[in-house]
């Protein structure tokens, strides 16, 4: 595994400075991007590319996300330290990384099965606490359930009624909706359960495929 060096914190100090000028102005999100090893979740041919603001290909034809739709989801998401987070699609592991650094109690669910293996190696080796499972995201992980934050990290048909009932009364969901390009939503539930939803801009993830746990 790549070590981190003087020259990727150097790297991400201009990823920052980059963050910033797209307008994430989130300290606590600035700081987690800051301290998480990007170069480490991607393949070593893209390590010269690995704080560039842009996705790149991984394991499973999936992609690691962009920095700034990490922070954008994090900004969204609101959250405190101590709160119970589920995260749909792990991926890399980049998103969950970012999360732990924010000092969440995170479980996280991947469907692809070389993904799910080769993350939950990657997150052990770098001492982020996150419960990772291997099945469905459209289920969530209702044995952890109720959730303060929930957060998809792959474009979603529709918002999946498992995951709004797993979302604590006062919580926020982060969700992008749609086929080709996806609307990031924000999902609050009221303290009486009232769902609302607010639309925050276009956005291009990877599709959630339902029962694909292969």
């Amino acid at each position: 595994m790549p070590m981190d060096q003087h020259r990727h914190k150097g790297q991400r100090n201009k990823l920052i400075r980059t963050l910033i000028q797209k307008g994430v102005r989130d300290e606590e999100v600035l700081k987690a991007i800051y301290k998480v090893p990007r170069h480490v979740f991607m393949d070593s041919s893209f390590e010269d590319f690995a704080y560039q603001d842009k996705a790149f290909p991984i394991a499973a034809g999936q992609t690691i996300s962009q920095p700034y739709t990490v922070a954008f989801q994090t900004m969204l998401l609101e959250v405190k330290k101590g709160m119970k987070v589920l995260e749909i699609g792990t991926g890399s592991g980049y998103q969950a990384a970012v999360l732990c650094e924010l000092g969440v109690k995170l479980f996280s669910i991947e469907r692809q099965k070389e993904l799910f293996d080769q993350t939950r190696i990657l997150l052990r080796k770098l001492k982020y606490p996150a419960h990772l499972k291997f099945g469905d995201g459209f289920a969530g992980i209702p044995a952890y359930a109720p959730f303060d934050r929930i957060i998809v990290t792959c474009g979603a048909p529709n918002i999946p009624a498992s995951l709004l009932e797993q979302l604590k009364p006062g919580g926020r969901m982060v969700i992008p909706v749609g086929q080709d390009v996806q609307q990031m939503k924000l999902v609050t539930k009221s303290a009486d359960g009232q769902i609302k939803e607010g639309d925050h801009g276009d956005f291009r993830f990877v599709p959630m495929l339902r029962n694909r746990n292969a």
